[in-house]
């Protein structure tokens, strides 16, 4: 017999480890995931279970966001990987290099957790919903730019209102889907108000955008219930219309959004009235409001009406003043004559009382009065004595004298007049 060779510790697990790798290079291992630990390194330790055995599992640090989302304790999964040894230890473990919920059953737990946690944050709240606009200037569309569901948008479109359509192509199902949808509507909202200028023209902000995808299973709608999704839809500002598979199928980001759909035609149904029926509601609507117009102004009429009989004859009323001035313009008219009169008779009672108090009355008694040369009455002797020349009048006339002054015998010469010596 050959001599059995001696092996060290380290070579025997190295070829251990070799034929593990090399018989297990590629497998898929289901089962339940139990004592997850994520190291400070970024790599993922945990355990994958069933009835009987329990298999340790590592996720290097660089897996994706799906294979963290599936590696969630209790949740069944499927991992893809390979099997290895780890000789510290002297086990064997699985590099897991991606994980998926197994089955329908994991994903609707997996989802029911999901939406638990975004309602309690308020994202499905009624109150953040915004109103579709009625007819949108532009329409953005996240959705394939190949197959059924765009076609059927833009020709819904086009047959009940055209409008201008912007296409923001993404996957709709798969690896990366969910990250490009976001993408799509964080992209759709930061388009400012104003627009975006660009070598082809202004690229507008849309009025409404439609998120929208043909049916399809739990499994093929899955990225429409990612986080990431949601929460794009329920950041934007721009009113969003979730029209995800057919019309029983139901997203997380139908919750968000602000008006469900049930299927990409009906979203277009829903973003745009229809053309010839918005016509005929206008011509409606005009018609109604003719109508209104023309009760109303009857309405006022009738008022109108009412309230002029109510009044007095606009003709007799000026006659009445007319007449109440007459009135006052005659009254006046003889006040003033009255007036007039007893002024007048006052004025003749005077002039008689100073015709009767005059100095001609009392030269017809036999008085006369005398002034000076300057015709200033002279009242006094003693004052006469002093003038050269004096004025004597009398009832019919006037007679000028010389007087002698006092102390002297020599008369003044005679006036050549008519006079005499006072």
């Amino acid at each position: 017999m050959e001599e059995t060779p001696i092996l060290s510790v380290t070579e025997v697990s190295q070829a251990l480890k070799g034929l593990v790798e090399t018989a297990f290079a590629r497998i898929k291992v289901k089962g339940e995931v139990s004592a997850v630990k994520r190291a400070a390194s970024g790599h993922i330790y945990f355990s994958v279970k069933d009835a009987d055995s329990v298999l340790n599992a590592i996720c290097w640090r660089g897996y994706t966001k799906s294979t963290e989302e599936a590696l969630v304790e209790g949740m069944e999964v499927v991992c893809t990987g390979h099997l290895s040894t780890y000789p510290g230890r002297s086990n064997y473990q699985m590099i897991v290099q991606a994980a998926e919920p197994a089955g329908i059953g994991a994903l609707l737990k997996r989802l029911e957790e999901l939406k638990k946690k975004l309602a309690a944050e308020g994202l499905f709240d009624a109150s953040r919903k915004k109103p579709i606009p009625y007819l949108p200037e532009t329409i953005g569309v996240v959705t394939s730019p190949t197959g059924a569901v765009i076609r059927d948008i833009m020709h819904r479109i086009t047959d009940r209102f055209g409008r201008q359509v912007y296409l923001w192509p993404v996957l709709v199902q798969g690896e990366g889907a969910a990250a490009q949808i976001a993408a799509a509507i964080n992209g759709f909202n930061a388009i400012p108000e104003s627009g975006i200028e660009t070598p082809d023209g202004l690229i507008r902000r849309p009025d409404v955008l439609i998120v929208a995808r043909g049916g399809g299973s739990l499994e093929d709608l899955w990225c429409f219930n990612d986080e990431t999704v949601v929460r794009a839809a329920a950041a934007g500002t721009i009113p969003m219309i979730s029209a995800v598979g057919h019309e029983t199928d139901t997203t997380l980001i139908d919750y968000v959004s602000d008006l469900r759909a049930p299927t990409p035609t009906g979203a277009a149904e829903k973003a745009v009235p229809v053309r010839a029926e918005l016509m005929t509601q206008m011509t409606q609507i005009q018609g109604r409001l003719m109508d209104s117009l023309y009760r109303l102004a009857a309405e006022k009429k009738l008022k109108l009406d009412a309230l002029a009989r109510g009044l007095p004859n606009l003709s007799d009323l000026v006659n009445q003043y007319g007449q109440r001035l007459d009135d006052k313009s005659e009254r006046l008219t003889l006040a003033f004559d009255a007036l007039f009169r007893r002024l007048n008779d006052r004025f003749e009672q005077t002039a008689r009382l100073l015709e009767a108090n005059s100095y001609e009355r009392v030269l017809d008694k036999g008085f006369a009065f005398v002034t000076d040369a300057q015709k200033m009455p002279i009242t006094s002797a003693q004052k006469a004595q002093t003038q050269p020349k004096l004025t004597i009048h009398f009832k019919d006339g006037s007679l000028p004298v010389t007087t002698r002054p006092k102390g002297t015998s020599k008369p003044h010469p005679p006036v050549p007049e008519q006079g005499g010596l006072f």
